[in-house]
């Protein structure tokens, strides 16, 4: 009898059972270190914090972790156990620095372990840890992440919160030893003095108040510890991209610029990038929580493609982050996996109008032409020039009206953004406007409106932005993306880029005749989700200038890194934010870019 096991075509089962007993393979031994000290971190720290958790039933397995040692249990048992959290997703990620704190820890638990309890037991779960983890030291070589100092402060409150709660916790769950009924804001304040290593207002019978002051002693260190250590380690800082990593990029996209929409917006100045051996490609991209994620296609000779990509997948392994690829097209995909062995999969549609095949007339373009129409005969008017054609005051208003049109706090934008407005390098960039004379008195002049085009090649532009003034009439965007559309053949455009449509396929087959249940449920849960994200009235918004509709993928490695991948791209979409508060941000952490064609701010009219 044979079975497939990790790709094998023909494994006995003798065979397999011969691997199950030989243990973890060793690629594998950091994610099995990284969960055990999850698991001996999070029952020390129970430990630490209910002393009935010490003397029960559990009793005979807590006493033979590290940390749960003699007069100190508690104060050794928190520390031990915050520690080794700590530890664990660094461990899970091959990283080096926490090899290394993991094997100066465990040995002192042993040696703690003999000391106090004279557990041999414990001394030996201890060295096992230690022992695997020395024997696959190879398995350990990712670098350090990309990081500010800014994370002292980020530890200090993060740490400083959890540490003042487990003291809360501590300081309440011996009812039986307090002296007197301490009220709430008796127990915060012995917390904080006891973080300080001062005593309390709260007194206790017999030695708990020795292992209370310990406890909170050990976590008071533990934060100023950790909050110094980051403080002062060397800093790595965000990555930027530099003048000459810019012009290489602007180089490549004056020769190969046409292949793929989103080419340009490889020109963001917040992200890295990877040149192909040769240097005739290149593979952009940002580091977010863990998760390497690039944007678009590679840039350059499609034949330098894998050199790139090769590039790629080194430095990702080198920091054991997780590679991922977002909005890439059908031809990047296939190059991505078969390079890679990674997996693709259908993220949504990016609509293109045909310049040439664009026109009003007809029953089907009749919403948007009777719109655009009544817009027009309320007095606005439209102007679409290149950047360079615009005098640096008037770009100056457009750059402080596109601001504060903005709706959200945080500037959104990644894969699908550039970032910038009316930058010197950026002459080639179409800027649409609208405005309605006789009202310059605004803030903004008559300037109502805007939209963004950045180049695509030498005859297209792709939509980087749409932003409008909430008090000017409905329609604005459809407005102005029609006059782009036909200035388009003066300025030498061919093709225009407009939204992408998250998901279009699903909506547009789930709303046909016949669909059947699942497709049905499947689009009503993206309708649903179109309550916060416009997923349902982006793709109705694209699809009234009958647009072809180009195919978008997202490649990944396991679909277990899917989860991750999307947090990670909606953080550096601006979806979510987790920057620290506004006064505390640093310069260099300050977002740069201006709604991405997919951000919910931008407001779509309806027919």
């Amino acid at each position: 009898m044979s079975v497939t096991v990790d790709g094998d075509k023909s494994v006995s089962v003798p065979q397999r059972m011969r691997r199950l007993l030989r243990g973890p393979r060793p690629e594998a031994v950091p994610a099995v270190v990284g969960t055990a000290c999850t698991v001996v971190g999070l029952i020390d720290v129970v430990a630490g914090v209910f002393p009935r958790f010490r003397h029960s039933r559990m009793h005979s397995l807590a006493e033979v972790l590290p940390g749960a040692l003699g007069p100190f249990a508690a104060a050794l048992s928190l520390s031990a156990g915050i520690l080794l959290l700590l530890l664990a997703h660094g461990l899970k990620r091959h990283k080096r620095r926490a090899w290394r704190a993991a094997v100066l820890l465990l040995p002192a638990g042993a040696v703690a372990q003999f000391a106090y309890r004279h557990s041999v037991v414990g001394v030996l779960v201890s060295l096992t840890l230690c022992a695997l983890l020395l024997r696959h030291r190879d398995q350990f070589r990712a670098l350090p992440d990309p990081r500010s100092r800014w994370r002292a402060l980020a530890n200090f409150v993060l740490l400083g919160a959890s540490s003042l709660a487990l003291g809360l916790v501590i300081v309440s769950v011996h009812p039986g030893r307090v002296v007197g009924a301490p009220s709430i804001a008796d127990r915060l304040q012995h917390v904080l003095y006891g973080l300080f290593g001062v005593e309390g207002p709260v007194d206790y019978a017999g030695r708990t108040s020795w292992t209370v002051a310990y406890s909170l002693g050990a976590l008071g260190l533990l934060t100023a510890v950790t909050t110094i250590y980051l403080a002062f380690r060397p800093e790595h800082p965000a990555a930027r991209l530099t003048e000459d990593d810019e012009s290489r990029l602007r180089a490549l996209l004056a020769t190969h610029g046409g292949r793929d929409s989103l080419g340009h917006f490889a020109l963001r100045r917040d992200k890295a990038v990877v040149f192909s051996p040769s240097g005739k490609a290149a593979v952009c991209y940002r580091v977010v929580s863990g998760v390497m994620l690039a944007g678009g296609d590679p840039i350059g000779d499609v034949e330098a493609w894998p050199g790139a990509i090769e590039r790629f997948m080194d430095e990702a392994k080198a920091h054991s982050w997780t590679p991922a690829v977002m909005g890439c097209s059908e031809r990047g995909g296939e190059v991505w996996t078969r390079e890679t062995g990674l997996t693709a999969l259908e993220l949504g549609d990016e609509a293109v109008v045909d310049v040439a095949d664009f026109s009003l007339a007809g029953r089907a373009m009749r919403n948007v032409r009777q719109m655009v129409g009544r817009i027009e005969r309320n007095g606005y008017e439209t102007r679409v020039r290149r950047a360079r054609d615009i005098g640096p005051t008037e770009l100056e208003r457009i750059r402080r009206a596109a601001a504060d049109w903005r709706g959200t706090d945080t500037e959104r934008g990644f894969s699908m953004a550039l970032g910038r407005i009316g930058d010197p390098a950026d002459g080639d960039c179409v800027i649409a406007t609208a405005h309605l004379p006789g009202t310059d008195d605004g803030p903004h002049g008559d300037l109502k409106a805007v939209l963004h085009f950045v180049p695509w090649g030498r005859d297209g532009m792709s939509l980087e932005l749409m932003r409008r003034d909430r008090s000017a009439d409905p329609g604005m965007n459809e407005l102005l993306i029609v006059a782009s559309l036909q200035a388009a053949g003066k300025l030498g455009v061919k093709q225009v880029s407009l939204n992408f449509a998250m998901f279009r396929a699903a909506l547009a087959r789930g709303e046909r005749l016949g669909a059947g249940p699942v497709l049905r449920g499947w689009r009503g849960l993206l309708i649903f989700l179109s309550r916060w994200f416009q997923i349902e009235s982006l793709y109705k918004f694209n699809a009234k200038f009958k647009p072809r509709w180009e195919p978008r993928f997202v490649v990944f490695r396991t679909s277990r890194d899917l989860p991750r991948i999307g947090i990670a791209a909606m953080r550096a979409e601006g979806f979510v934010n987790v920057s620290l508060p506004r006064p505390f941000r640093s310069r260099d952490r300050q977002p740069c870019g201006h709604a991405p064609r997919t951000a919910p701010e931008r407001e779509v009219s309806a027919a």
